[in-house]
């Protein structure tokens, strides 16, 4: 059986920009893929609530999970919990549970809850709150969209906090073997073997070292003995010299 699929929708006018690099793809990436759900699909929007609503409707249709970053804050261009709940058709408030666990916090800090900070807790009718242990303000899950903060270290605790919670399938397995031939040498052989193998990936990566030119194979899938035979052919196919 196929692993669940996974897509994510990266939001915010600063990565389309250029002004913000974004690196919770990344992490989200290696972190779906060590809990057996394949990440098919990445976009990223501006904060834009019918694109916003348009992407998670199109998405959560189409994959098992969807996974937002961004654009839950305190300031007034933070849309992505109102165009969220919108995409679903329900209603958003501050929530008393979301409302208690900021408020505890700002004790904490010996800081108000002001209206600004307010904003956070106001979670979509029907959702779940997603724990946040850095910065206390929570995302939210509804249905298979889990919304999340797009500031790297409380994107990656909210990931720590909802993977546990999902039923992923077979973690995904990898090996790479390289081939200091340039590409054009590899392509007839590698082909045939890809062919071999369709429950596999088998991806090609050239490069370029001290002017040698160079393949790194890399082989991916989720059965140990099926990745180990096709890596074996590769190694046979493309057999390397003495180091």
């Amino acid at each position: 059986m196929p692993n669940p699929t996974a897509a994510m929708i990266v939001i915010g006018d600063e990565l389309l920009s250029g002004r913000t690099r974004d690196s919770n793809m990344f992490h989200l990436a290696g972190e779906l893929t060590k809990s057996g759900f394949d990440l098919k699909e990445v976009r990223v929007i501006g904060d834009d609530r019918n694109v916003i609503m348009s992407t998670v409707n199109a998405l959560r249709a189409t994959h098992d999970q969807v996974f937002t970053s961004g654009g839950i804050g305190p300031t007034h261009d933070d849309i992505t919990a109102d165009s969220v709940a919108a995409a679903f058709g329900v209603a958003i408030d501050v929530r008393e549970d979301a409302r208690a666990v900021m408020q505890a916090h700002c004790r904490r800090l010996g800081i108000e809850l002001n209206a600004a900070r307010l904003r956070m807790a106001r979670v979509p009718e029907g959702a779940a709150l997603i724990d946040n242990p850095v910065s206390s303000a929570p995302g939210f899950t509804l249905e298979n969209v889990h919304v999340l903060a797009g500031v790297p270290a409380i994107f990656e605790a909210m990931v720590a906090s909802v993977l546990p919670t999902l039923v992923g399938g077979a973690p995904m397995l990898s090996e790479t073997v390289r081939v200091d031939r340039p590409e054009g040498e590899v392509a007839g052989p590698l082909g045939r073997i890809s062919e071999a193998y369709p429950e596999l990936s088998i991806g090609s990566y050239p490069f370029l070292i001290h002017g040698q030119f160079g393949v790194n194979l890399v082989v991916r899938g989720i059965d140990r003995q099926i990745l180990d035979s096709a890596v074996n052919e590769l190694r046979a196919a493309f057999p390397r010299g003495p180091e």
